[in-house]
């Protein structure tokens, strides 16, 4: 049967809308079950702390819990590959941090490409680390600090959390712009490498603020210097490294993204409910008395900042001539 051409046009306009109805729908109910936070970091580290806090937020927001599951190892490939391979349906977000830019660099047969695999979500914050030491180590400023390792060439180790992350990137930065001569120790993240550092196994760590301040405060720890240009709120008294060695600057970062694929409007909910989640007050204090700067913004303008750090961190990696361990 031949149909007319405005009753063929009309039933083609009817079909055309249905599939959307199901994704608009989808939409708007997101989320329907649980969503997974995965972190490549273990439970203590700062991503950590910063996912389950954001984590309980949005479980009050959107009725559905957000379960963390902490995949360290490989520097975070394991928990990106994780990611990478759950579905596109935006149930299942991944924590990213430096390391995940650094990576590209540092890794070329990866089974994922970061940039191209992962969808922004949003940005969370930034982390000022702190240059710390073994109470042993005789030195309690940054100065004190360079004369000690240029006397002890090869004899001082310095932890990080593992090949490629801030810490590590931290730590290589310094030792490039001050000539000072350091075995790097990568270690399964920070608790790990902190408790080494408390007890003397290794000498120093640039370790980000809120995993160490409970020992800086405690005394197991020193902190000679923090990393950013201005002093952190938490630790007032702890000068700059750059107030000793001109130009010094690294920031820890951590965001959130997803699998790329997963919907428009299920992207722009995460976004919106972690910015209200940064911008309310009792978030903010608990991430402040962490030392952790909230810094929201839209998917695009992280998806920018990630490729940016990309670069940044790539050229870095090259001029320093670091290798993957």
């Amino acid at each position: 049967m031949k149909l007319p051409r405005r009753r063929f046009l009309q039933l083609a306009a009817g079909a055309a809308v249905l599939p959307a109805v199901p994704r608009v729908a989808r939409a708007q109910t997101y989320p329907a079950r649980p969503v997974r936070i995965i972190v490549g970091y273990p439970p203590g580290d700062s991503p950590d702390t910063v996912a389950r806090i954001m984590g309980q937020w949005m479980s009050d927001r959107l009725g559905q819990p957000f379960v963390i599951e902490n995949k360290p190892g490989a520097a975070t490939n394991i928990a990106v590959q994780a990611a990478v391979d759950a579905a596109a349906d935006g149930y299942t977000l991944l924590w990213v941090t430096t390391a995940n830019t650094s990576n590209v660099t540092f890794y070329d047969s990866l089974h994922f490409d970061f940039l191209r695999d992962v969808a922004p979500v949003a940005a969370l914050v930034r982390v000022p680390l702190v240059m710390v030491v073994n109470p042993t180590v005789p030195a309690t400023t940054v100065a004190e600090f360079i004369a000690y390792a240029k006397s002890n060439p090869g004899k001082i180790n310095m932890a990080s959390a593992g090949v490629g992350g801030t810490i590590h990137l931290a730590g290589e930065l310094f030792k490039a712009t001050t000539g000072v001569d350091m075995l790097h120790v990568p270690y399964r993240g920070s608790p790990p490498a902190i408790s080494d550092l408390i007890t003397g196994r290794v000498q120093v760590m640039f370790d980000a603020v809120p995993s160490s301040l409970p020992h800086i405060r405690s005394g197991a720890l020193r902190a000679l210097g923090v990393t950013t240009l201005t002093r952190s709120d938490v630790l007032p008294d702890v000068p700059t490294v750059a107030d000793t060695v001109a130009g010094y600057e690294a920031s820890a970062w951590i965001g959130a993204t997803t699998r790329r694929g997963a919907q428009p409007e299920i992207i722009a909910t995460l976004n919106r409910e972690i910015n209200a989640g940064l911008a309310d007050p009792g978030v903010t204090a608990r991430l402040a008395d962490l030392g952790m700067t909230p810094v929201p913004a839209t998917p695009a303008a992280f998806g920018l900042f990630l490729a940016a750090e990309t670069e940044k961190w790539g050229k870095v990696i090259k001029f320093a001539g670091i290798k993957v361990e």
